[in-house]
């Protein structure tokens, strides 16, 4: 499990942005998070994906309490997370092909099988690969970020607003992914998301944003 109990983050000296919040995330289920623009539902993504340390509150990733962020996290914590960002563009090196940002985490002896092996996944056909972002959709381009955080075989998937940009065939495409790697069972997968519909037809719960604030608050 993927636990916080009572995180509390905000950015330098500015207030708090998450006052309190309590969730839990287990393989094999989807949880939903909705709630307005500007309520804090991206800095909970970045506290949980190990990528902000917050003031107060306690963190556990599988029974193991999390101490350290950012770069000094362990690799092997960190490989159990993958994150998809509501923007495609701002998460891909531009310089990068498509293949070349699916294989960022696969080991080199296995990097063209399993480049292949992703990208089929995601249906990303064999001649948007070497094409560069600025050459490819925002679908597209997000697929092969899934592909890239797929390839890192993580427990758990964080999507802040990962179809907030894509079209709606692009977006149920990525969705459906996400819903058939957790009913395997052995990934849990946060969604944020402003669309209620998206939510109701994916998720095994869902929370309200001001729900996470009880100090009681959490999903199984």
């Amino acid at each position: 499990m993927l636990t916080a109990t009572g995180l509390v983050a905000g950015y330098r000296r500015g207030p708090d942005v998450l006052p309190g919040i309590s969730i839990t995330l287990t393989p094999g289920r989807v949880i939903g998070v909705q709630g307005p623009s500007g309520c804090g539902k991206s800095t909970l993504i970045r506290v949980l994906a190990l990528l902000h340390p917050p003031r107060a509150g306690r963190l556990e990733l599988d029974g193991e309490p999390i101490h350290r962020f950012r770069h000094a996290a362990p690799a092997a914590q960190r490989r159990r997370i993958g994150v998809i960002f509501q923007h495609p563009r701002a998460a891909a090196d531009p310089r990068h092909t498509l293949r070349r940002i699916v294989a960022a985490h696969l080991p080199s002896d296995a990097a063209d099988d399993e480049t292949d092996r992703l990208s089929d996944l995601v249906g990303l056909t064999p001649d948007l690969l070497d094409r560069r972002p600025h050459e490819v959709s925002d679908g597209q381009l997000q697929r092969a970020c899934l592909a890239r955080t797929l390839g890192s075989d993580p427990r758990y998937l964080l999507c802040d607003e990962m179809t907030a940009m894509l079209d709606a065939s692009s977006a149920a495409t990525l969705i459906h992914l996400i819903r058939t790697q957790t009913d395997q069972g052995h990934r849990g997968a946060l969604l944020v998301s402003h669309d209620p519909d998206l939510l109701n037809t994916t998720c095994d719960d869902i929370i309200q944003w001001h729900d996470l604030t009880t100090p009681t608050q959490t999903t199984a």
